[in-house]
């Protein structure tokens, strides 16, 4: 048995040590926002956060995040309300969304390193990410909406 924390809450499963990450939180746990694209680590669609940082689940064995926090796009913001889930609805970034799950996960631990990233730490960070679609321009914009916007809520308290 492993046990870890997902999204704040202590979660036990029965999985195989080796399992990855991916297919235990989606098929044991019921959470589906974290996507399947590639199995290999290479794509981002299955990007969660454990211990805080940007892991491809895909490649990640449930044993190695016992006791660890771990976190998905449900858990990012419940509500929805996280300024990176704000500006991708404003901007209309997704196309067909599979992949954005993964690209505002990873989005998420770039502005938490650097609040205020320019046009070549976005594209450097980001580039894990693959989407199908091309909606790179819009990542990168939202992604600028939202720092600009953490950055005001921080200045203001």
């Amino acid at each position: 048995m492993t046990t870890f924390t997902l999204n704040g809450r202590s979660v036990s499963v029965h999985s195989p040590p080796d399992s990855p990450l991916l297919w235990v939180i989606r098929d044991e746990l019921g959470l589906t926002g974290t996507k399947f694209g590639c199995g290999i680590g290479f794509c981002g669609a299955c990007t969660v956060h454990v211990s805080g940082r940007a892991t491809r689940s895909c490649i990640t064995p449930v044993a190695s995040v016992a006791q660890a926090e771990v976190k998905t796009i449900e858990g990012l913001d419940p509500g929805g309300k996280h300024p990176l889930q704000i500006a991708w609805v404003e901007l209309q970034v997704p196309q067909c969304g599979y992949c954005q799950p993964g690209q505002i996960m990873q989005a998420a631990t770039l502005l938490k390193d650097y609040p205020d990233p320019d046009d070549a730490m976005i594209n450097a960070v980001m580039a894990g990410n693959l989407c199908r679609c091309m909606t790179y321009l819009r990542i990168r914009k939202a992604i600028k909406l939202a720092a600009a916007r953490m950055q005001e809520r921080g200045a203001h308290g």
